[in-house]
C-alpha cells in the first residue's frame, strides 16, 4: 500500500525538508517552506511483478537453485551445504570482533571461485559476482582492508551507501550471486520513519532486501549489531525473517573467535566453529579439541581438565583454582569464565559433604584460554581443581573430568557422555572421572568418592 507522508517544500527553489525551518537550507530564503502531503510507494510496488499462481509442489523448478561454496569448507559443512540462492543469513557480533573481516574474506573467495580447506586454498569452485554494500565504511577503507586480506577481484563489487534503495537498484540490474549488507542498522528506507537503526527502519530495510534477493536468486548476508547483553539488536522479527542466524563471539583481547549457528533451515543448528585471528585475517582451527589448553604444566596443583561440549563439538579446557589463606574478615570468592554462583554452590556442597572449612581461605577460579563455559559438566572439574589447590596436591597428569554435582554431593550424568568419552579416549586421557553411565568403565558417584580416589590413597 502507498504510505502517506508529510514533508516541507520550498516554494522558491522546490527543495524538500523533513522538518519546518524558518530559512530554506538551499536558497537561504526566509519563510518559504510549506507543508505538503506526499504519497510514497514501495520500491517493489513501483515495478511490474507477475501475479503468483498456485502450482503443485512437485512441479516447482529447481534450476539455478543449487547451493555454492562460501569459500570456507568448514563453514560450508556447518551451514548444511554452502550458500543457498535466495536464502538470507544474519550474522551478529560485538563491534571489532571480526564480522566484516570474515565476510570480506568470504566475498573474495566466492568471487575468485576458491575455497579454503585445512587452511589451504583450492581453486575448484565456480566464480560468482559478489556485492559488498557497506553503510559503515567508505570505498577506500574497504579496498585497503581487501588488499590486506588479498581478496581483490573483478567479480567483487562494492558500494558505500546508507540508502537501501541504492542497493536494491544494483541487485535488480546486476543480480549478484551474493549480497553482503554491512550493517542492517546503518541502512534507511523511504518507506519507514525515524533514524537508521530503529525498529521501523530495520524491519523495512530487512524486508525489502530479503524480498528483492529471493526474486533475483541472490544469497543475502545481513550483519547485525548486538546489545550489551549479547543479544541481536532490533526487532525479534529480524531473526524470524532470515533462514540462518549466526553469532560471532569471542574476546577482542584473545586470538580466537567462536562462530555459533543458532538457527539453520538448511542444516544442523548449535554447531560451532573456531577461528584464530592472524595477520592476513581469520583462519579456521581445524582441530580445536586441545586448542584452549595452551602450554599447560600438569605438575602444578589447582588445575583440572574438563571435556566440555558445545553443540556437538567436544573441547578439552583447563579449569584453574587457587585456594589461599585470607586476611579479610569476609573471604573472597571470584570466578572468571563461568557463573560465579556455581562456585558458591559447589563450595557449600564441599563444606557440607566433605566436612571442609573454607571460612579462612580466599578461593579464585577461572576457565583457561579465555573461554566461557555455561554447561553443567563443568562442576566435577571445578571441584577437582579446588580440592587440588586446597590440599596442594597435583591431579594425575592425563586425568579428565566432567559431570554435574547436585546439592547432595552426587555426580549426575550430563548430555553428550559418549561424545566426551570418545574424544577423551582419542586424545589419550586417562583416568577419566565422570558420572556412572551404561558401558562406562570409569565413574564416580559422589564428591566424597572423588576425594577418596584422588587425595586419600
Amino acid at each position: 500500500m502507498a504510505k502517506i507522508k508529510e514533508t516541507y517544500v520550498c516554494r522558491n527553489c522546490g527543495s524538500e525538508s523533513l522538518q519546518w525551518k524558518g530559512q530554506c537550507p538551499n536558497c537561504k530564503e526566509w519563510n518559504t517552506l510549506e507543508a505538503v502531503t506526499v504519497r510514497k510507494t514501495s520500491h517493489a510496488a513501483q515495478k511490474t511483478i507477475k501475479s503468483n499462481k498456485v502450482i503443485a509442489l512437485q512441479d516447482v523448478c529447481l534450476d539455478n537453485h543449487e547451493s555454492f561454496s562460501c569459500g570456507l569448507a568448514a563453514l560450508d559443512k556447518i551451514l548444511g551445504n554452502g550458500l543457498v540462492p535466495g536464502s538470507a543469513i544474519l550474522v551478529g557480533g560485538e563491534p571489532g570482533i571480526g564480522k566484516s573481516t570474515l565476510l570480506l574474506q568470504m566475498a573474495g573467495a566466492v568471487a575468485k571461485g576458491c575455497r579454503t580447506k585445512n587452511n589451504v586454498c583450492i581453486n575448484d569452485a565456480k566464480p560468482h559476482t559478489v556485492l559488498y554494500a557497506s553503510g559503515e565504511e567508505s570505498l577506500p577503507q574497504i579496498k585497503a582492508r581487501a588488499e590486506r586480506l588479498n581478496v581483490l577481484h573483478e567479480n567483487l563489487l562494492a558500494v558505500s551507501t546508507n540508502r537501501v534503495q541504492d542497493i536494491i537498484d544494483i541487485v535488480e540490474s546486476s543480480a549478484p550471486a551474493l549480497l553482503i549488507a554491512d550493517s542492517i542498522q546503518t541502512l534507511s528506507s523511504d518507506m519507514a520513519e525515524g533514524l537508521p537503526g530503529n525498529v521501523s527502519q530495520v524491519k523495512a530495510c530487512a524486508g525489502e532486501l530479503v524480498e528483492v534477493c529471493k526474486r533475483n536468486h541472490t544469497t543475502l548476508i545481513l550483519v547485525g549489531h548486538v546489545t550489551k547483553d549479547g543479544d541481536l539488536a532490533g526487532p525479534r522479527l529480524l531473526e524470524h525473517l532470515v533462514d540462518t542466524v549466526i553469532s560471532f563471539e569471542g574476546d577482542r583481547k584473545q586470538v580466537f573467535r567462536l562462530l555459533r549457528v543458532l538457527k539453520n533451515r538448511f542444516g544442523p543448528n548449535q554447531e560451532l566453529l573456531v577461528f584464530q585471528m592472524k595477520q592476513k585475517g581469520l583462519e579456521v582451527v581445524e582441530d580445536p579439541s586441545t586448542f584452549f589448553l595452551g602450554a599447560r604444566d600438569s605438575s602444578l596443583s589447582g588445575t583440572a581438565i574438563v571435556m566440555a561440549l558445545d553443540g556437538q563439538r567436544p573441547f578439552a579446557v583447563e579449569i584453574q583454582a587457587l585456594v589461599t589463606r585470607t586476611y579479610l574478615s569476609i573471604p573472597r570468592r571470584t570466578g572468571l569464565g563461568f557463573d560465579v554462583n556455581r562456585l558458591h554452590l559447589l563450595l557449600a556442597v564441599l563444606e557440607k559433604r566433605l566436612r571442609l572449612n573454607f571460612g579462612q581461605v580466599d578461593i579464585y577460579a577461572k576457565v583457561g584460554g579465555g573461554m566461557r563455559l555455561q554447561e553443567p559438566g563443568l562442576d566435577l572439574a571445578l571441584v577437582a581443581a579446588v580440592l587440588s589447590s586446597f590440599y596442594d596436591i597435583p591431579l594425575p597428569e592425563r586425568a579428565v573430568f566432567w559431570g554435574e554435582v547436585d546439592l547432595n554431593g552426587q555426580i549426575r550424568p550430563v548430555a553428550g557422555h559418549g561424545i566426551r568419552l570418545n574424544q577423551a579416549t582419542k586424545l589419550g586421557y586417562m583416568p577419566v572421572y565422570c558420572p556412572l553411565e551404561e558401558n562406562s568403565p570409569f565413574h564416580v558417584k559422589t564428591v566424597a568418592e572423588l576425594q577418596q580416589k584422588l587425595f586419600r590413597k
